[in-house]
């Protein structure tokens, strides 16, 4: 019998979007699995719709909008409940391969070392150009970044290998191991808790693996962008809050001894050419909403406290 596999899908008034991530789901090659959809307090009706549309779908319907981590837990709640052997938290913005998710079922399963595993991501626009061809994290700079952003994949990106974090756009968990980790920071609301639960894991001992015969198609940025330009821009100022914020929490709590001079000094002068460009632009929103993550940020640091918890 195949492990079964719970895959959890975030939806926030996005019907369509979403409509088209299950309509991929649907055509996959591995039978055992069930979907999650946690509905984020949608305004527009569409967790209610997609369980018209999708009936075998289990619909969870949270009363307020709990962010990507909050969301994410209730997924992983139901997964844990219901004895599931494996859980994908999967951006609801992503349109799957047949095959995806029987590569990374049949290696992950058959190499207990592992903790977690991901697939090749790439752009759905053009999907010739890898989104994430696997993560990495340079400790001395405090750097998380993917390699061959929007480029060509490499053969590297093409075969398995070892990662230092997994994005939370496709990330496959042992329900064992995340009993083990421990669940999202709800706290972080959205980016970089994908970063945390990376580096809990591989405390435990365990090892991140990335799968290249693997892949998905991801649009990017759907529910952070506008469609229209405005005075700041494109993109909303709350994800460069929760970006800014949250990698000041994930390095405090990371970031070796010995690379707390480096890590400070580069993130300093990044922070500040940021700020700059955002001065420069007259986006004074975004200059405002970056000093006030960076105050957040060094004042604060990651809790796991559940949202029901912490009021």
């Amino acid at each position: 019998m195949q492990p079964s596999v719970a895959i959890i899908l975030i939806n926030w008034n996005s019907l369509a979007v979403t409509h088209n991530c299950i309509a991929s789901l649907k055509g996959i090659q591995y039978s055992n699995y069930s979907i999650i959809v946690v509905d984020n307090a949608s305004a527009d009706g569409s967790g209610k719709a997609l369980k018209e549309l999708f009936p075998e779908i289990v619909l969870l319907e949270s009363e307020k909008n709990l962010g990507f981590a909050g969301g994410n837990n209730l997924g992983f709640d139901y997964a844990l409940k219901n004895e599931f052997s494996y859980t994908l938290m999967l951006n609801n913005d992503t349109i799957v391969e047949p095959d995806f998710l029987t590569h990374l079922i049949n290696h992950i399963d058959t190499h207990p070392e592992i903790g977690a595993i991901q697939p090749r991501i790439h752009y759905d626009h053009n999907r010739q150009l890898l989104w994430n061809g696997g993560s990495y994290y340079s400790k001395i700079w405090g750097i998380f970044y993917s390699k061959s952003f929007n480029k060509l994949p490499p053969p590297n990106c093409l075969t398995l290998k070892e990662v230092d974090w997994i994005t939370g756009c496709a990330f496959l968990i042992r329900s064992d191991v995340l009993k083990k980790a421990g669940l999202l920071s709800e706290q972080m609301f959205m980016y970089y808790e994908d970063v945390d639960l990376s580096l809990r894991i591989k405390a435990l001992g365990y090892s991140l693996a990335y799968h290249g015969k693997s892949l998905i198609y991801h649009i990017a940025g759907y529910s952070s962008k506008s469609k229209t330009e405005g005075n700041e821009g494109f993109l909303n100022p709350l994800v460069h809050y929760y970006n800014v914020r949250n990698k000041i929490w994930v390095l405090k709590k990371y970031t070796p001894w010995y690379c707390i001079l480096t890590t400070v000094l580069y993130n300093f002068i990044y922070l500040c050419g940021v700020m700059g460009y955002f001065l420069v632009r007259r986006r004074f929103t975004k200059l405002r909403t970056v000093f006030n993550a960076l105050i957040d940020g060094l004042k604060g640091q990651i809790n796991y406290l559940r949202d029901n918890e912490s009021n």
